[in-house]
């Protein structure tokens, strides 16, 4: 393999992109992931849930350590690790009438010893301390053709329950005590979002990693609520920006010595920054 040069030429670049495997399946999880990330993240953003996906995001952490520690597919210790966590803020979490309940000491303790525990795995198995990073910051470039397919119809699944839940979901989010007067089970459908959220990470952390799945959950959805409070353009701003940050990273990364990580997050954060800088300057204007 020769050391990949990037040209003017953006077909020849594009070419060269696809001549080997292994970008190619990157790309293609990097576009189940962006999507998944951006329509929930939406939801979770919308709702003021950011610091619960968070936690839910590290919990990831010590799920993959603690499953390879007991022999088991790491796979399955990001599902178990983030289903019991969103369990647990569900029961403790109270739910204040304008916000939803994210921002409690009890999601924050749940955070603490989910990190001490992944801490704790990653000490007492030798086999797991060659490649930490590969748990917190994601490896892109070693998806394999099974994860694609599996990411795939977890990200279908997913997709499909946010669908059928999409009106109550938005009612109980917008107006929760309306919704609740209208027989909306409110309470269900906070629960059932978190358990959505959980399984969303579970799936996005094993290909960006534990620390790098926040990225792709928050910026794209924040910067389209920047531009717009109407849901379906909203959605696809969301899922355009998810896509854009992921193809540009990836992208970039190839043609760089650099971890895709590095420009996944830097093209995250500067979105968000040009258009908040934007809506900034566009009031002052005014």
């Amino acid at each position: 393999m020769t050391n990949p040069s990037l040209s003017l030429d953006l077909v020849a670049d594009m070419r060269q992109l696809l001549v080997y495997p292994f970008m190619v399946n990157a790309l293609e999880a990097g576009t189940i992931v962006a999507v998944l990330a951006a329509v929930v993240g939406w939801y979770m953003v919308l709702r003021r849930q950011s610091f619960a996906g968070h936690t839910l995001s590290v919990m990831a952490f010590p799920g993959a350590t603690g499953a390879a520690l007991a022999g088991l597919p790491t796979s399955l210790g990001y599902y178990v690790a983030c289903t019991l966590a969103a369990v647990a803020m569900g029961r403790s979490g109270r739910f204040t009438q304008r916000g939803y309940g994210s921002e409690t000491a009890a999601i924050g303790t749940v955070q603490s010893v989910g990190l001490a525990a992944g801490f704790l795995f990653l000490s007492l198995n030798q086999a797991v301390l060659a490649g930490p990073e590969t748990l917190l910051f994601g490896t892109f470039l070693g998806v394999t053709r099974g994860q694609v397919l599996i990411l795939l119809l977890v990200a279908a699944a997913t997709l499909g329950v946010i669908t059928l839940l999409a009106r109550p979901l938005l009612f109980a989010t917008v107006d929760r005590e309306v919704a609740r007067a209208s027989g909306v089970p409110v309470g269900l459908l906070d629960a059932g979002f978190l358990l959505i959220l959980a399984l969303a990470i579970a799936a996005t952390s094993q290909i960006t990693g534990a620390l790098l799945v926040f990225a792709l959950l928050v910026a794209p959805p924040a910067s389209a609520q920047l531009i717009t409070t109407r849901p379906g353009l909203g959605l696809a701003l969301s899922v355009g920006f998810g896509l854009l940050i992921a193809w540009l990273g990836l992208g970039v990364s190839y043609f760089s010595i650099y971890p895709p990580g590095f420009f996944l997050t830097t093209f995250a954060f500067g979105l968000y920054v040009l258009l908040r800088t934007g809506r900034w300057a566009l009031r002052w204007r005014r």
